[in-house]
C-alpha cells in the first residue's frame, strides 16, 4: 500500500495539527513487510546518514527514555519516547522496529536482534538501494559528526572516516565535530574527501581575510568571505538538485574556538534565504535540499522562516524520526527529517519530480541491523586495515558490567555515571561534572567493557581532566546555564547536547521554568545541602575555553575500570524532576513529580 502526496496532505489536515504526522499515514507508508524492500518510486532518491560518530563496526545503541519538550515542542516529534513515540508513528510494540526506534525492553531485544550499524553493513544497504534505483538516480548525503567518536578517528585525525566515506560513496556532507580538529586538518581532510563539503553559514572573519592561510582552498570565496562552498548542484535522474549546507551554528561556543580561530558560524536565516532565492533564480533547480546539523528543533523553526526549501535532512540531536514533519511557511511546505546516530539508520527520501517541482514523495528511515545485512567485503577489509595498528589497545578488557551501560537522554545515563564516579574516585573529588554529549555506544549486561567502549564514550580532541575548587553558587550557575541551553523554549537559544552529567550531587530540576529558577535543593550524596558560599572539590573534563592540566579522561576511566573489575552502579545522580507529569517526552524515570 502506498499513499500519494495529495492523500498525505489531506490526512495531515484531518489530524488537526500542522507538522503532526498521523500514525495512519505513517503505517501506510511502511509497507511492504520486508524491512529493506523499498519499491522504486519517482525519479530522485536521496539517502541520508548523520552523526555516525566514527562507528565503523556494529554496536549496541539504546534510544532515550527522556527527551523533554515544552511550549510548542510539547507532544511533538522529536520529543516523544517509548510508547508515546510508537503510538504517534503507528509502530507496533514488541517487534524489530519498536526496538530500533525506542528504548523499550532494550536488553532482551538487543540480544534477540543483535547489533546495529557498521559501515560494511551500511555499504551493503546503500548499494542495494542504488542498484534498485539505477545509475545516476540517487545521492548519499552525510549530515556530519562523522570524523569523531572513536579511538581510530582520534588517532588518525579523522582520516579513517574520510576513507570510509569515500568507499561508501558519500556525495555531499556538512559538519560539526569535524571542526574540533585543527583548521589545517579540516582543510586537509576535505581535500581527501571525494564528495562536496558544503556549509553556507561558515565565514572567514574579516580581520583574517587579509592574510588568510587557506586562500588557495577551493571552497574559499574571497568576495563573500565564505570559508566553504555554500551549496552544490547535482544531476540526479535527469533532475537538478541543489544541496545547501548548514554546519552546526554554535561550534565555537560548544567546542573550542581555539582550534578554528579564523571561522565564524551561526544560524544565519537571512543569509540562508538569500542563498535559496539566488539558487532558485540563477541555478533553476527542480529540488532544493538543506543538509543541516542544526538539531531538529532548530530545523523546524528554520523551516517555518525560510521559504523555498523542499526538504531539510537534519542531524545533531540524534533523533531517529520514522517520518518527516511537515512545516508550513510563506512559500509552501518543507519536509523536516532527522536520521538518528551511530550508523544505526539510513534515511531514504524518494521524490517524484516533474516540471521543476516535487509532486510526491515516499520516506523510510531504515534501521541498519548487522544480522540482516551481509558485510561488504571491500569495506570490511578497509575497516580491519585502519584498526590494525590500534587493535591490541582497543581490545583491552577493562572490566565486566552487571547492567546495561548507555548514554542517551536529557540526564545521566549509566555510562555517564561510570565516568562521573571515575572522576570523583581517581581525583579524590566531592563532585564531578561530565558534558552532556549525545554520542556513545551501549554495553549489555555481562559484556566485557573494552578500551574501545571507553573511547566511544570519551574520545574528543580536548579530553584533558581537571580538579579544582568551586563554590556552591558556581556549580548552580553551571547547571542553570546548561539547563537553559537544553530547555529554552526558543530553539535558536538551544545549542544541542543534553544536561551536564553529575556525580556526588543531587538536585531538583523544574525544566519548564526560566533560567535561574530551574535548579534547586542541591545536596551532596550524603544529603548535606550545598552552601552557595562554600567551596567544593570538583573534577571534570572537556573544558572549552582553555586546555585543562590533567590526564585524558579515557586514561582516568580505564584506571577506574581496571581497579573495579566489575561494574555495578550503586546510585545514579539523576535529578528529581518537577513539572513534567504527563509529558510524553519522559518514561521509566525514577524521580518525577507533578
Amino acid at each position: 500500500m502506498t499513499i500519494s502526496r495529495r492523500e498525505f496532505v489531506k490526512l495531515l489536515g484531518m489530524a488537526g495539527a500542522a507538522g503532526m504526522l498521523p500514525s495512519s499515514v505513517f503505517a501506510a507508508m511502511r509497507q511492504p513487510s520486508d524491512l529493506y524492500e523499498i519499491p522504486k518510486f519517482g525519479n530522485v532518491s536521496l539517502m541520508h546518514i548523520t552523526d555516525t560518530h566514527a562507528q565503523l563496526n556494529p554496536i549496541y545503541f539504546r534510544e532515550p527514555n527522556v527527551n523533554l519538550g515544552f511550549g510548542s515542542a510539547f507532544g511533538n516529534p522529536p520529543h516523544l519516547v517509548g510508547e508515546a513515540l510508537l503510538g504517534h508513528f503507528g509502530i507496533p510494540g514488541g517487534g524489530i522496529e519498536a526496538h530500533a526506534f525506542s528504548f523499550l525492553d532494550f536488553d532482551a531485544a538487543a540480544k534477540k536482534y543483535g547489533k546495529v550499524g557498521g559501515f560494511s553493513h551500511l555499504k551493503t544497504l546503500v548499494q542495494r538501494l542504488r542498484d534498485d534505483r539505477g545509475p545516476g538516480n540517487s545521492l548519499l548525503l552525510d549530515g556530519g559528526d562523522t570524523w569523531q567518536g572513536s579511538g581510530t578517528a582520534y588517532w588518525t585525525r579523522g582520516k579513517d572516516m574520510v576513507g570510509a566515506c569515500n568507499l561508501l560513496g558519500v556525495d555531499v556532507m556538512t559538519g560539526h565535530w569535524e571542526f574540533t580538529y585543527l583548521d589545517n586538518e579540516v582543510i586537509e581532510n576535505i581535500g581527501e574527501f571525494n564528495g562536496d563539503f558544503v556549509a553556507q553559514n561558515v565565514k572567514v572573519k574579516e580581520d583574517a581575510q587579509f592574510d588568510y592561510k587557506f586562500a588557495d582552498f577551493s571552497g574559499f570565496n574571497e568576495d563573500t568571505g565564505a570559508a566553504f562552498k555554500p551549496y552544490t548542484i547535482k544531476q540526479v535522474g535527469g533532475v537538478r538538485v541543489a544541496v545547501v549546507g548548514q554546519a552546526f551554528p554554535y561550534t565555537p561556543i560548544a567546542n573550542p574556538g581555539r582550534f578554528i580561530p579564523d571561522w565564524t558560524f551561526g544560524i544565519a536565516d537571512e543569509r540562508m534565504q538569500g542563498i535559496i532565492d539566488t539558487i532558485r533564480a540563477e541555478e533553476k533547480p527542480d529540488v532544493v535540499v538543506v543538509l543541516s546539523h542544526n538539531g531538529m528543533d532548530v530545523d523546524l523553526k528554520m523551516a517555518s522562516r525560510v521559504r523555498g526549501i523542499d526538504v531539510i535532512f537534519g542531524g545533531h540531536t540524534h533523533d531517529g524520526m520514522p517520518a518527516p514533519t511537515v512545516v508550513e511557511n510563506g512559500g509552501g511546505k518543507t519536509l523536516v527529517t532527522n536520521a538518528g546516530s551511530n550508523g544505526k539508520f539510513l534515511g531514504v527520501m524518494d521524490l517524484d519530480v516533474k516540471d521543476g517541482k516535487v509532486r510526491d514523495f515516499r520516506y523510510r528511515l531504515l534501521p541498519v541491523f548487522a544480522n540482516l545485512l551481509p558485510a561488504d567485503a571491500e569495506m570490511q577489509a578497509y575497516i580491519e586495515q585502519v584498526r590494525a595498528p590500534y587493535k591490541d589497545r582497543l581490545e583491552e578488557k577493562l572490566a565486566i558490567t552487571e547492567e546495561t551501560l548507555y548514554r542517551r537522554g536529557n540526564f545521566n545515563g549509566t555510562f555517564d555515571q561510570v565516568i562521573c564516579d571515575a572522576l570523583r574516585e581517581v581525583n579524590d573529588a566531592q563532585i564531578s561534572l561530565s558534558p552532556g554529549f549525545r554520542w556513545g555506544t551501549s554495553v549489555l549486561p555481562g559484556q566485557e567493557i573494552t578500551m574501545d567502549h571507553v573511547m566511544d564514550q570519551t574520545c574528543i580532541t580536548y579530553p584533558e581532566t581537571y580538579r579544582r575548587e568551586m563554590t556552591g553558587a558556581d556549580v548552580k550557575n553551571i547547571l542553570e546555564d546548561v539547563c537553559d541551553n537544553l530547555f529554552n523554549r526558543d530553539p535558536y537559544y538551544q545549542q544541542g547536547g543534553d544536561m551536564v552529567r553529575v556525580g556526588g550531587l543531587d538536585y531538583v530540576c523544574d525544566p519548564a521554568q526560566e533560567i535561574g529558577n530551574r535548579i534547586s535543593d542541591m545536596t551532596l550524596d550524603d544529603g548535606t545541602p550545598i552552601d552557595a558560599d562554600k567551596k567544593y572539590v570538583v573534577a571534570g573534563w572537556a573544558t572549552v575555553g582553555s586546555q585543562s592540566p590533567g590526564r585524558p579522561i579515557w586514561d582516568v576511566v580505564a584506571d577506574y575500570l581496571r581497579l573495579k573489575g566489575t561494574v555495578k552502579i550503586g546510585k545514579i545522580n539523576t535529578p528529581k524532576l518537577v513539572g513534567v507529569a504527563g509529558n510524553p517526552g519522559i518514561a521509566d524515570y525514577p524521580k518525577t513529580s507533578s
